[in-house]
């Protein structure tokens, strides 16, 4: 290691610490050493692997104070640091489970329809090695979400988590290294420059972040001609119908777009109402958004944290102002509040804008609820349809059939019925991304898992072979 990057704390601004930052070199040695790892690993076969991953769990559920620790100070949040330990350890017990019993069992051969002496039958290689690069608003879970099915499937795993939120990785070396598993899953700690090189060194990357980086990741991949997962930004909108219980509906909207500061990707970043029922939702939106509470004296309590990267907060703002300027309504919230060195917004309102808005074009990420007027709900779905994302969407409705019958009509990966952003609660419905939000197969389901592997086909032939003369004009 040959330098170091300072980590800011999201609760104080303040420079906390210190990482040492892995060099060109120091990852191509890391994937040397993998691949040299991954031989062992692969001949553990499906049960040995689900093994160790199942004590890694079992480890990790009795530290997990210690990355707990490590995630809240680089998040500014107690308990979805706590959710985020418990929902990896969980998820490391489900796939060691499941795995095993995805991939399709190929071991009888299969004649050929047209030629009968012909038979086949696959088995599944997985890659080498996994290259994962994860964001700062979920870290430890958007490390793991690739990195378990992965290692089940026998792969290697190098991780480089976000250069904002670096300290939980350093907390997990000493459980990983107790698990036996130092060799085959590996945590390398940098920018922008780290993940190239990690790009340049691995069999498949999956990358979570940005569209701009994810662009670079892509072009990255194409060059060496491997395969990428790329799951990027999103704008959600949520459809509420006409005539739907107007309470329910704010308590929704509110919730699903400020959660985690509205630093998630399935977070709801538009919202559309029927007009007849615009003025009584948004007066109970206001009202709701008004008591929640920012967390700024005490971690343990309110239901706002600080943004994670202080800057992230200077974007939200400058979508609010331009917003603002061109004619939105700002009813609450929408000012950056600096408290102790942290940044923080209040659940923001705004009526009256138009999909011109930044607010309504580009990603937020931050606790936005941007409010938006329909006459039909054929206008609702061409306004949710007016994106370049397409990650997610919710619809509530009166019914659920009426809300599958809404949903069917969108143009994104994920649709959640009779709520919204449950792709944060829920991982068993494999997904594809629409749009600019994403690139490759599902990180949920079945395909979570079988992506990692390469399908082989073994042809046979049961009569003798054909000669040249076999194949002569004359014939």
């Amino acid at each position: 290691m040959s330098d170091t990057f300072p980590v800011r704390n999201p609760r104080t601004g303040q420079i906390d610490t210190h990482i040492n930052v892995a060099t060109v070199e120091d990852v191509k040695n890391a994937a040397l050493l993998a691949r040299k790892a991954n031989a062992d690993w692969l001949a553990l076969g499906l049960s040995g692997r689900a093994d160790a991953l199942m004590a890694f769990a079992s480890i990790l559920e009795t530290r997990q104070s210690d990355i707990i620790t490590a995630l809240e100070q680089d998040t500014g949040r107690r308990r979805i640091a706590g959710q985020e330990v418990a929902g990896v350890i969980a998820s490391l017990r489900g796939w060691a489970q499941g795995a095993p019993h995805l991939l399709p069992n190929e071991t009888d051969w299969t004649p050929g329809r047209m030629k009968p002496h012909f038979k086949h039958r696959h088995d599944y290689v997985p890659y080498k090695l996994v290259g994962v690069i994860s964001p700062w608003n979920f870290p430890m879970t958007l490390s793991f979400i690739d990195t378990t099915p992965a290692l089940m499937a026998g792969a290697c795993v190098i991780v480089k988590p976000s250069e904002v939120t670096p300290r939980f990785a350093e907390a997990l070396r000493p459980i990983i290294a107790e698990a036996g598993l130092g060799d085959v899953l590996r945590f390398i700690q940098g920018a922008g420059e780290t993940g190239a090189a990690l790009v340049s060194h691995a069999d498949f990357i999956c990358f979570t972040g940005s569209v701009p980086t994810g662009r670079k990741v892509a072009l990255g991949c194409a060059e060496r001609l491997i395969p990428c997962n790329l799951e990027l930004g999103g704008k959600d909108p949520l459809i509420i119908a006409p005539g739907t219980d107007i309470e329910a509906a704010s308590a929704l909207a509110l919730r699903s777009s400020v959660l985690a500061t509205g630093q998630a990707c399935q977070s709801i970043e538009r919202v559309y109402v029927h007009q007849d029922d615009h003025d009584a939702f948004v007066e109970a939106l206001i009202e709701k958004a008004k008591v929640a509470r920012l967390n700024t004296t005490d971690i343990c309590s309110g239901d706002i944290g600080p943004f994670i990267d202080g800057r992230q907060a200077e974007k939200v703002l400058a979508q609010i102002k331009e917003a603002v300027s061109n004619g939105a309504r700002l009813h609450c919230g929408g000012k950056v509040l600096n408290d102790g060195g942290g940044h923080w917004i209040a659940p923001t309102v705004l009526t009256a804008v138009t999909h011109d808005m930044e607010i309504m074009r580009e990603e937020t990420f931050g606790p936005v609820i941007p409010v938006m007027a329909y006459s039909t709900i054929e206008e609702a779905i061409t306004l949710a349809n007016d994106t370049a994302f397409g990650l997610s969407a919710g619809v509530f409705a009166k019914t659920l059939d009426e809300a599958y019958a809404i949903g069917q009509n969108i143009h994104a990966g994920a649709i959640s019925l009779q709520d919204a952003a449950l792709t944060g609660q829920y991982f068993e419905a494999g997904k594809q991304s629409f749009g600019q939000s994403g690139l490759g197969a599902s990180r949920m389901g079945a395909d979570g898992y079988l992506r990692f592997f390469r399908k082989r086909a073994f042809i046979a032939n049961t009569a003798s072979p054909l000669a040249l003369s076999d194949f002569a004009e004359e014939g």
